[in-house]
């Protein structure tokens, strides 16, 4: 249970800092690479404003009064711009290449690459690692290529270290989490230590009373007969018995000392032996029970358990369903391993406290489980069991008057 807590408590830590870091991470190289492709758009503005070519810099024009985030021009704009251009006719048919501003495209590329760019029906965007931009003319069109091989490089660089400063930030939390969750954790082992260790002595200690108790029973029945107040007495002494061996059965999977002894056995075998048992019980409440059993189903698992888990899932559906009720037992192969289902009909379900019927001690109907002699600490001990066999166990109601538990072992 510990160390289930600690795996929880690590698995929460992890995945909320990874999604903040992703959302850092990619909110920033976002936010980049729009500056990048902000930039460059204004540099194809620049350039279609003044038909394919930087204006001559004015060092006397005054500065901005506002700092401007985009595209800014400056003495060296016209040679760490790399461009070419090429102007079409309203026709579609090349009138002039341009290819002076680059010395890694021809003229032969220009016009294959004009050429792809119109054929693509797009305005804007990249071709490769030029970025272009169709700009309508009143004599047809100028297209303008941008190379963006060093800001794309930059950008991709940005990337890959921010990712890998992310994923080193990530294991090293990890490290530090796994280290120190101990300590961040250990009121609450302490607290479950004790109340484990108090369900232990407690277990134990009252043992002993019960004994006697028994014992002094049978004395009485014996010098004084039979009555309704011995017969009481063994009942209530019976009830407690079996819910001191429940808890400290509890406290021991918890502390995970129980050992189970895995092997191959007919679990088909085993519902419909354990099942059918119960025979007896449901046609004296005037219910009827059902067994749908694949034959010949094999479970790798801890068959006492198992044993205990059919029959806890089936003495509470016994004994929660409604009067003339139905019970019904499936047991079939599923995607994952073997698929038992525990149906019964009922007076009334409250769905929104179904997520709490696995809870020690929990009770939808506090009176009547009196009256079955339930302590709500059955399913308790099914959930364990599941989860010993790494299985599942889930509860579900579709109309408020019908309950079906479902174990994927």
């Amino acid at each position: 249970m510990i160390k289930k807590l600690q795996r929880k408590f690590i698995t929460i830590a992890m995945m909320s800092l990874m999604l903040v870091m992703v959302i850092v991470v990619g909110s920033i190289n976002i936010i980049n690479f729009y500056q990048m492709n902000h930039r460059i758009n204004g540099a194809i503005r620049i350039l279609s404003e003044n038909n394919g070519n930087f204006p001559k810099f004015d060092r006397k024009k005054p500065p901005q009064k506002k700092p401007d985030f985009g595209f800014q021009m400056n003495e060296e704009t016209p040679f760490e711009t790399r461009y070419f251009t090429v102007n079409v006719n309203t026709d579609g048919t090349i009138k002039q290449i341009d290819t002076s501003h680059i010395a890694a495209v021809a003229s032969g590329d220009a016009r294959n690459f004009a050429t792809k760019v119109l054929s693509s029906g797009n305005n804007s965007g990249y071709k490769g690692i030029y970025k272009y931009a169709i700009i309508k003319q009143p004599s047809g069109s100028m297209l303008i290529f941008i190379d963006c091989r060093s800001q794309l490089q930059t950008a991709t660089l940005f990337l890959l270290i921010s990712a890998g400063v992310a994923v080193g930030t990530l294991l090293t939390v990890f490290l530090l989490v796994s280290v120190l969750s101990k300590k961040t954790i250990k009121p609450i082992m302490i607290s479950m230590e004790k109340q484990k260790q108090f369900i232990t002595d407690a277990g134990h200690e009252i043992k002993t009373p019960l004994a006697i108790i028994s014992a002094n029973t049978d004395v009485l029945e014996l010098t004084g007969g039979d009555n309704e107040w011995i017969a009481s007495i063994r009942n209530q002494t019976e009830r407690l018995d079996k819910l001191v061996k429940n808890l400290l059965m509890l406290s021991k999977m918890d502390e995970d000392s129980i050992k189970l002894m895995f092997h191959d056995f007919d679990m088909s075998k085993a519902v419909t032996e354990i099942a059918g048992s119960f025979e007896a019980m449901v046609e004296t409440h005037n219910k009827n029970l059902i067994l749908d059993i694949t034959p010949n189903i094999i479970l790798h698992g801890d068959e006492s358990s198992i044993h205990q888990l059919i029959s806890t899932l089936t003495d509470n559906a016994v004994k929660y369903s409604n009067q003339n009720g139905i019970i019904r037992i499936t047991l079939t192969h599923a995607k994952k391993g073997i698929k038992l289902e525990v149906f019964n009909t009922a007076e009334e379900i409250y769905t929104e406290d179904l997520d709490h019927l696995f809870d020690r001690f929990y009770r939808q109907d506090s009176s009547r489980s009196r009256e079955t002699g339930g302590y709500g600490i059955g399913l308790s001990i099914a959930k364990s069991i599941v989860e010993a066999h790494h299985g599942k166990i889930s509860v579900k109601s579709e109309d408020g008057k019908s309950i079906c538990f479902t174990v994927i072992i």
